[in-house]
């Protein structure tokens, strides 16, 4: 479990550090272009927000799989081991249960509203699926795969409770 559990949390840290690499250099890019040229590209206002969206999903499982998420600790420094180990893996399930609400209850939001345009990449998405021939690029400026990170981080974050909860379980008892 441990190499299962270390893979996740390369992949976690990888995808949060890329998504937050692509949104500073689309945000550099965007503000030379912008004064340099006097005008920015169109999509650059919009994609950074959807990535660090992204990027923080990524981050909130690596962060839950790494026990280093922000918790209230006054009442549970308060107890014994034992009882904070029991009170944690409760947590443990609470969180998966959490993370597949939100993945079912995003994938839901998606499918509703997700063939509305997106104002900053329509136009783009649009030229990508002309000037290549694949139709299939015109969903690029939708909102739908951008309004999928609620459900992919709802997702990850279930992965990442099962993950803790399996390390919880099988943590040698020293309490």
């Amino acid at each position: 479990m441990t190499a299962l559990t270390r893979a996740a949390r390369w992949l976690f840290g990888f995808g949060a550090g890329l998504s937050m690499a692509f949104v500073f250099l689309i945000i550099f890019v965007n503000s030379l272009r912008r004064y340099t040229m006097g005008r920015s590209v169109p999509w650059g206002e919009e994609l950074p927000i959807y990535l660090t969206i992204y990027g923080v999903m990524f981050g909130l499982a690596l962060a839950y799989l790494n026990d280093q998420h922000i918790r209230f600790t006054v009442v549970t420094d308060t107890l014994s081991g034992r009882v904070r180990h029991v009170l944690f893996m409760i947590a443990d399930v609470v969180t998966i249960a959490s993370g597949l609400a939100l993945a079912y209850a995003g994938h839901v939001f998606a499918l509703r509203r997700g063939s509305v345009d997106s104002s900053g990449l329509k136009s783009t998405a649009d030229w990508l699926a002309t000037s290549t021939g694949i139709d299939w690029l015109v969903w690029i400026g939708k909102v739908g795969p951008y309004q999928y990170a609620i459900a992919f981080g709802g997702a990850l974050l279930a992965v990442a409770g099962a993950l803790k909860l399996a390390e919880r379980l099988t943590q040698r008892r020293e309490f």
